[in-house]
């Protein structure tokens, strides 16, 4: 023990290093909180002789019944399209969705969660941007709110993580490609934002490998998210070198895939499955667009509603019990091939 007596939580919270909102999340309730935070507040208690005022604690507790759903980018359908589900899902089950975008900007990502923060959620669903995001603040709002990423997976935050199988979605339409044609070559972004792009690298190479084949990979200049725009730039320098080592093209995302399908189109190749085609060019989503694309795109869909339910649903359990889980979770759905006109 120390020779300081700790009058309030601010003066524990000053001197253990554990944030305010943390500290009354375990004196509410010890369980709400992960089990390496319960020791260390056990122990500044401990070491500090610190007996909190429960009666004060008590009052200022308020559960709201508003969740928090955070994603990157509003105007993507991509994201509108799962964010609508778990929207409706949040309001199904008697809770208040707050739908809020980072238009790509981890700052923006940041005062999102500071402004949930304001109307005290009972938990949030969190789509990070990934590697561009302030993972320590982002850790530090988990630390205080129950959280549950969906989509994009950074591994120290969140109670769980709901999202797809990178590595089953890849597999299939590899082997799909080269049952049906040429072996595929990989266009990607050289330093994407997102995790799953990684994983997805990783899961061409992997299957590549497994069947066989030399992997080949195509990387585009550009950040952001603005894929079309790169995907018909980077896919116009491309074609147009004519360094292509195959007539197949699987793009990490759809909305790259629309990009090159444009550029393809530009430089006067035609892109099919049939015998006067000189290309063919899939990608991974199912995007809303995919079908409306000309041809329309061949592509792995994820399962929006699976995810959506799944997050949330993990996130509703917590609440709930008011008790974290002893580890991290994760939950992962398999993608679906969806063959339309383009490969």
């Amino acid at each position: 023990m120390t020779g300081t007596k700790i009058k309030n939580m601010e003066e524990f919270a000053s001197v253990s290093g554990i944030s305010r909102p943390t500290l009354s999340k375990f004196f509410n309730n010890p369980d709400s909180v992960r089990a390496s935070t319960r020791k260390r507040i056990e122990a500044a208690l401990e070491q500090y002789d610190y007996q909190p005022n429960l009666y004060a604690v008590n009052q200022n507790r308020r559960l709201t019944k508003n969740i928090g759903v955070v994603v990157p980018y509003l105007a993507d359908p991509f994201f509108a399209k799962i964010a609508r589900t778990i929207e409706e899902y949040i309001i199904e089950t008697g809770f208040r969705p707050v739908l809020l975008g980072s238009h790509g900007s981890p700052a923006m990502e940041i005062a999102n969660l500071d402004n949930l923060r304001s109307i005290k959620p009972a938990g949030v669903l969190l789509a990070p941007l990934g590697r561009a995001s302030d993972q320590e603040t982002l850790e530090a709002f988990c630390e205080e709110v129950p959280t549950v990423l969906f989509d994009a997976n950074i591994d120290t935050i969140g109670e769980a993580f709901v999202g797809s199988n990178n590595e089953q979605s890849i597999g299939l339409i590899v082997d799909y490609l080269c049952r049906t044609g040429e072996a595929p070559c990989f266009f990607e972004m050289r330093s994407p934002t997102n995790p799953n792009a990684f994983k997805r690298r990783s899961a061409y190479i992997a299957a590549m490998e497994r069947l066989g084949h030399t992997p080949h990979l195509i990387q585009a200049e550009g950040e952001g998210w603005e894929f079309e725009e790169i995907g018909f730039r980077e896919g116009m320098r491309a074609l147009s070198d004519r360094n292509l080592t195959t007539n197949t093209i699987l793009c990490s995302n759809d909305r790259l895939a629309i990009g090159v399908l444009s550029a393809a189109f530009e430089t006067g190749l035609k892109v099919g499955i049939g015998e006067d085609c000189d290309l063919r060019i899939a990608g991974h989503d199912d995007h809303p667009f995919s079908k409306y694309t000309c041809p329309t795109l061949t592509t792995v869909s994820q399962d929006y509603e699976a995810i959506a339910k799944k997050s949330a649903s993990l996130l509703l359990e917590r609440i709930e019990t008011e008790k974290a889980a002893d580890s991290r979770r994760e939950a992962l759905f398999d993608g679906r091939l969806i063959m339309r006109s383009s490969a």
